[in-house]
Protein backbone atom coordinates (compact mmCIF):
# COMPACT_ATOMS: atom_id res chain seq x y z
CA UNK A 1 0.00 0.00 0.00
CA UNK A 2 1.12 3.65 -0.67
CA UNK A 3 0.30 6.45 0.17
CA UNK A 4 -1.90 8.58 -2.37
CA UNK A 5 -1.08 11.89 -0.92
CA UNK A 6 2.02 11.98 1.50
CA UNK A 7 1.98 13.99 4.63
CA UNK A 8 4.25 13.68 7.45
CA UNK A 9 2.70 14.77 10.32
CA UNK A 10 -1.24 13.92 10.80
CA UNK A 11 -2.49 16.69 13.17
CA UNK A 12 -5.14 15.03 15.62
CA UNK A 13 -8.42 16.85 16.43
CA UNK A 14 -7.15 17.00 20.62
CA UNK A 15 -4.77 15.07 22.89
CA UNK A 16 -7.15 12.52 23.99
CA UNK A 17 -7.83 11.23 20.51
CA UNK A 18 -3.56 10.60 20.26
CA UNK A 19 -4.01 9.33 23.86
CA UNK A 20 -6.52 6.38 22.53
CA UNK A 21 -4.83 5.89 19.38
CA UNK A 22 -1.44 5.52 21.35
CA UNK A 23 -3.74 2.76 23.83
CA UNK A 24 -5.15 0.75 21.04
CA UNK A 25 -1.71 0.22 19.58
CA UNK A 26 0.12 -0.54 22.54
CA UNK A 27 -2.36 -3.68 23.23
CA UNK A 28 -1.91 -4.84 20.14
CA UNK A 29 1.69 -4.82 20.30
CA UNK A 30 0.97 -6.82 23.83
CA UNK A 31 -0.12 -9.88 21.36
CA UNK A 32 1.82 -9.07 18.02
CA UNK A 33 5.53 -7.32 18.85
CA UNK A 34 6.29 -6.67 14.69
CA UNK A 35 2.22 -6.07 14.06
CA UNK A 36 1.37 -3.56 10.88
CA UNK A 37 -1.46 -1.61 10.65
CA UNK A 38 -3.17 -0.09 7.45
CA UNK A 39 -3.86 3.66 8.14
CA UNK A 40 -6.30 6.04 5.76
CA UNK A 41 -7.63 9.20 6.43
CA UNK A 42 -10.34 10.81 4.19
CA UNK A 43 -13.07 13.02 5.23
CA UNK A 44 -11.41 14.52 8.35
CA UNK A 45 -10.91 10.95 9.75
CA UNK A 46 -7.99 8.87 10.07
CA UNK A 47 -8.86 4.62 10.32
CA UNK A 48 -6.21 2.79 11.65
CA UNK A 49 -6.67 -1.38 10.77
CA UNK A 50 -5.14 -4.41 12.38
CA UNK A 51 -5.80 -7.95 12.82
CA UNK A 52 -4.90 -8.88 16.37
CA UNK A 53 -2.44 -12.01 16.25
CA UNK A 54 -4.43 -15.76 16.39
CA UNK A 55 -8.08 -13.48 16.65
CA UNK A 56 -8.76 -13.99 12.63
CA UNK A 57 -10.42 -10.56 12.97
CA UNK A 58 -10.11 -7.09 11.78
CA UNK A 59 -10.26 -4.48 14.46
CA UNK A 60 -10.26 -0.34 13.44
CA UNK A 61 -9.50 2.74 15.77
CA UNK A 62 -10.58 5.72 14.47
CA UNK A 63 -9.58 9.23 15.24
CA UNK A 64 -10.50 13.11 14.01
CA UNK A 65 -8.07 14.58 12.37
CA UNK A 66 -8.29 18.66 12.84
CA UNK A 67 -9.58 20.96 10.59
CA UNK A 68 -6.00 22.01 9.00
CA UNK A 69 -5.44 18.38 7.67
CA UNK A 70 -9.30 17.63 6.89
CA UNK A 71 -8.48 17.48 3.69
CA UNK A 72 -6.14 14.92 4.01
CA UNK A 73 -6.02 11.50 2.13
CA UNK A 74 -3.56 8.61 2.76
CA UNK A 75 -3.89 4.82 2.46
CA UNK A 76 -1.01 3.50 3.59
CA UNK A 77 0.76 -0.17 5.71
CA UNK A 78 3.50 0.63 8.36
CA UNK A 79 4.49 -1.10 11.15
CA UNK A 80 2.67 -0.39 14.33
CA UNK A 81 5.24 -0.23 16.90
CA UNK A 82 6.87 2.79 14.46
CA UNK A 83 3.55 4.49 14.65
CA UNK A 84 3.51 4.65 18.47
CA UNK A 85 7.29 5.48 18.94
CA UNK A 86 6.38 8.67 16.13
CA UNK A 87 2.72 9.45 18.34
CA UNK A 88 3.04 12.39 20.13
CA UNK A 89 0.29 12.98 22.81
CA UNK A 90 1.11 16.46 23.64
CA UNK A 91 1.48 17.88 20.13
CA UNK A 92 -2.05 15.54 19.20
CA UNK A 93 -0.50 14.47 16.12
CA UNK A 94 1.28 11.45 14.68
CA UNK A 95 4.27 11.17 12.08
CA UNK A 96 3.65 8.53 9.32
CA UNK A 97 6.53 5.86 8.80
CA UNK A 98 7.54 4.68 6.11
CA UNK A 99 5.95 2.06 4.57
CA UNK A 100 6.06 -1.31 5.01
CA UNK A 101 5.07 -4.66 2.19
CA UNK A 102 1.71 -5.36 3.54
CA UNK A 103 0.55 -8.83 5.26
CA UNK A 104 -2.31 -10.35 3.21
CA UNK A 105 -5.14 -9.02 5.12
CA UNK A 106 -4.57 -5.81 4.27
CA UNK A 107 -5.21 -6.34 1.43
CA UNK A 108 -9.49 -7.07 2.22
CA UNK A 109 -11.07 -4.50 4.65
CA UNK A 110 -14.61 -4.12 5.31
CA UNK A 111 -16.28 -1.88 3.04
CA UNK A 112 -16.43 1.88 4.09
CA UNK A 113 -20.32 2.27 3.25
CA UNK A 114 -23.68 0.50 2.79
CA UNK A 115 -23.52 -0.88 6.84
CA UNK A 116 -26.82 -2.19 7.88
CA UNK A 117 -27.85 -1.84 11.74
CA UNK A 118 -29.15 -4.81 12.97
CA UNK A 119 -29.35 -3.89 16.69
CA UNK A 120 -27.66 -3.32 20.20
CA UNK A 121 -26.28 -5.48 22.86
CA UNK A 122 -25.80 -4.44 26.27
CA UNK A 123 -22.23 -3.98 26.80
CA UNK A 124 -22.40 -5.44 30.69
CA UNK A 125 -23.62 -8.73 28.70
CA UNK A 126 -20.92 -8.85 26.20
CA UNK A 127 -17.95 -8.19 29.14
CA UNK A 128 -19.56 -11.08 30.97
CA UNK A 129 -19.65 -13.44 27.96
CA UNK A 130 -16.09 -12.20 26.74
CA UNK A 131 -14.76 -13.05 30.63
CA UNK A 132 -16.30 -16.23 30.83
CA UNK A 133 -15.21 -17.61 27.52
CA UNK A 134 -11.65 -16.12 28.98
CA UNK A 135 -11.95 -18.37 32.27
CA UNK A 136 -13.06 -21.26 30.46
CA UNK A 137 -10.41 -21.27 28.45
CA UNK A 138 -7.80 -20.98 31.16
CA UNK A 139 -9.51 -23.58 33.09
CA UNK A 140 -9.70 -26.05 30.36
CA UNK A 141 -5.92 -25.53 29.44
CA UNK A 142 -4.96 -25.90 33.32
CA UNK A 143 -6.43 -28.93 33.33
CA UNK A 144 -4.78 -31.01 30.63
CA UNK A 145 -1.89 -32.72 31.74
CA UNK A 146 1.79 -31.57 30.69
CA UNK A 147 2.49 -33.62 28.35
CA UNK A 148 -1.13 -32.86 26.45
CA UNK A 149 -0.88 -28.82 26.88
CA UNK A 150 0.68 -28.70 23.32
CA UNK A 151 0.55 -25.61 20.86
CA UNK A 152 -1.55 -28.05 18.61
CA UNK A 153 -4.28 -28.78 21.84
CA UNK A 154 -3.89 -25.14 22.70
CA UNK A 155 -5.26 -24.12 19.59
CA UNK A 156 -7.86 -26.66 18.79
CA UNK A 157 -9.18 -25.65 22.13
CA UNK A 158 -8.91 -21.66 21.37
CA UNK A 159 -10.74 -22.39 18.13
CA UNK A 160 -13.80 -24.44 19.94
CA UNK A 161 -14.37 -22.04 22.01
CA UNK A 162 -13.87 -18.69 20.00
CA UNK A 163 -15.66 -20.05 16.97
CA UNK A 164 -19.45 -20.38 19.60
CA UNK A 165 -21.81 -17.39 18.11
CA UNK A 166 -22.34 -14.83 20.36
CA UNK A 167 -25.88 -16.23 21.08
CA UNK A 168 -27.97 -15.69 17.83
CA UNK A 169 -26.48 -12.80 16.75
CA UNK A 170 -23.81 -15.26 14.51
CA UNK A 171 -20.81 -13.11 15.74
CA UNK A 172 -18.21 -15.55 16.81
CA UNK A 173 -16.68 -14.86 20.18
CA UNK A 174 -13.06 -14.66 18.59
CA UNK A 175 -14.52 -10.93 17.84
CA UNK A 176 -16.07 -10.41 21.72
CA UNK A 177 -12.57 -11.69 22.83
CA UNK A 178 -10.60 -9.21 20.51
CA UNK A 179 -13.02 -6.12 21.80
CA UNK A 180 -11.90 -7.32 25.15
CA UNK A 181 -8.50 -7.47 24.35
CA UNK A 182 -8.34 -4.36 22.63
CA UNK A 183 -9.70 -2.18 25.65
CA UNK A 184 -13.20 -1.67 22.83
CA UNK A 185 -15.42 -3.03 25.90
CA UNK A 186 -15.33 0.01 28.34
CA UNK A 187 -18.36 1.88 29.51
CA UNK A 188 -21.73 1.55 30.18
CA UNK A 189 -23.02 2.62 25.96
CA UNK A 190 -24.64 -0.29 24.51
CA UNK A 191 -23.02 -1.93 21.30
CA UNK A 192 -23.77 -1.72 17.54
CA UNK A 193 -24.08 -4.84 15.45
CA UNK A 194 -24.35 -4.37 11.75
CA UNK A 195 -24.04 -6.09 8.47
CA UNK A 196 -22.65 -5.50 5.47
CA UNK A 197 -22.61 -8.27 3.29
CA UNK A 198 -20.81 -11.09 4.42
CA UNK A 199 -19.50 -9.07 6.72
CA UNK A 200 -20.39 -8.40 10.39
CA UNK A 201 -19.02 -5.68 12.76
CA UNK A 202 -19.45 -5.18 16.67
CA UNK A 203 -18.89 -1.17 17.16
CA UNK A 204 -18.38 0.73 20.11
CA UNK A 205 -17.65 4.07 21.18
CA UNK A 206 -14.02 2.85 21.30
CA UNK A 207 -13.61 1.00 18.44
CA UNK A 208 -14.75 -1.76 16.45
CA UNK A 209 -14.35 -5.59 15.31
CA UNK A 210 -15.27 -6.59 11.79
CA UNK A 211 -14.99 -10.34 10.53
CA UNK A 212 -16.17 -12.46 7.60
CA UNK A 213 -18.90 -14.81 8.09
CA UNK A 214 -21.20 -17.35 6.33
CA UNK A 215 -24.15 -15.75 7.97
CA UNK A 216 -27.69 -16.56 7.05
CA UNK A 217 -30.34 -13.25 7.01
CA UNK A 218 -32.62 -12.61 9.68
CA UNK A 219 -29.94 -13.09 12.54
CA UNK A 220 -31.23 -12.16 15.98
CA UNK A 221 -29.14 -9.35 18.63
CA UNK A 222 -30.13 -11.37 21.31
CA UNK A 223 -27.48 -12.27 23.37
CA UNK A 224 -27.65 -15.36 25.15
Amino acid sequence: MTASVTRQLLRLADPGEAARLGAFLERLLRWEKNAAVRIQADGGVVAVFARPARFEVLAVRTARLAESDADVTLDVTVAAGELLELLDEKAAGVRVPAAVTGPPWAGVLPPRRGWQRLGELPSDAVRTVAAAAVGEFRQRAERLAGEERTRERLDALAEEIWSRPLGRTGLPLRAVHAAHALGFLGGPEPLRLLSAGPWLRLSTPHGSVAVRTTRSTGLSVTPA
